[in-house]
């Protein structure tokens, strides 16, 4: 599945608050701030919805801020669900907008333009719920003891995963468990065509290239 990426903009309201576009020193640290507090507020409200809030940046683009959000959940996010967790992070900074001073106001002044996405197909994966939702994937490893591993994710736990190994170096069917304290790095690999390893995690019906052609003529015939 591709990324799922919806955007909305703000309304312009106080638009005497627009800064100017002069970059000033302090302008990082507020962006830090901003993004902090847009984690505390985004976390619950997401995660109600079922979402896991993954990232959160705030950019400046002129006038305006940049809000994105990118979110996943078990399933995958397609773009309805896009669609749905850019409603309720349009609505926390609504709210975050009409509260007092007192309380902190919103953590984004002025107008700002909000992006909210799904992650990528070569998503790292830093947490075990990423392994979960990697299952039956191709993921690249690197280990602390410097080794590099390719496998296919068989079962993930809340500690550990267990690989099985891919590539020319391995043994077929071979299975490593690894445990996430000892990886430096891992992301899931892009993969063009269907495995066996697929159909057996449940991937039916995989795209063929020539469903990838038509798919793509189709698209082609739609822009005309």
């Amino acid at each position: 599945m591709g990324d799922a990426v919806a955007a909305t903009s703000a309304a312009d309201a106080g638009g005497g608050r627009r800064r100017a576009q002069v970059r000033h020193p302090g302008t990082d640290g507020r962006l830090r701030s901003a993004r902090t507090e847009l984690v505390r507020l985004l976390t619950p409200q997401l995660a109600a919805r079922g979402f896991d809030l993954e990232d959160v940046t705030v950019s400046r683009a002129g006038s305006r801020s940049v809000v994105r959000v990118v979110v996943d959940r078990d399933g995958g996010v397609d773009l309805d669900a896009v669609a749905e967790a850019s409603r309720v992070a349009s609505a926390v900074l609504d709210a975050a907008e009409t509260d007092s001073p007192a309380a902190g106001g919103s953590p984004v002044a002025g107008p700002y333009v909000l992006e909210v996405s799904s992650p990528g197909v070569d998503r790292p994966l830093v947490a075990p719920r990423h392994w979960r939702r990697a299952q039956g994937r191709l993921v690249s490893v690197r280990i602390r003891d410097g080794r590099q591993l390719l496998g296919r994710v068989r079962t993930a736990g809340p500690q550990a995963a267990e690989l099985v190994l891919a590539g020319e170096r391995a043994a077929a069917g071979e299975v490593i468990r690894i445990s996430f304290a000892d990886v430096v790095r891992a992301a899931v690999q892009v993969e063009f065509r269907a495995t066996d390893e697929d159909l057996v995690t449940g991937d039916e019906d995989p795209a063929t290239d020539e469903d990838l052609a038509t798919g793509e003529d189709q698209d082609a015939e739609a822009q005309r």
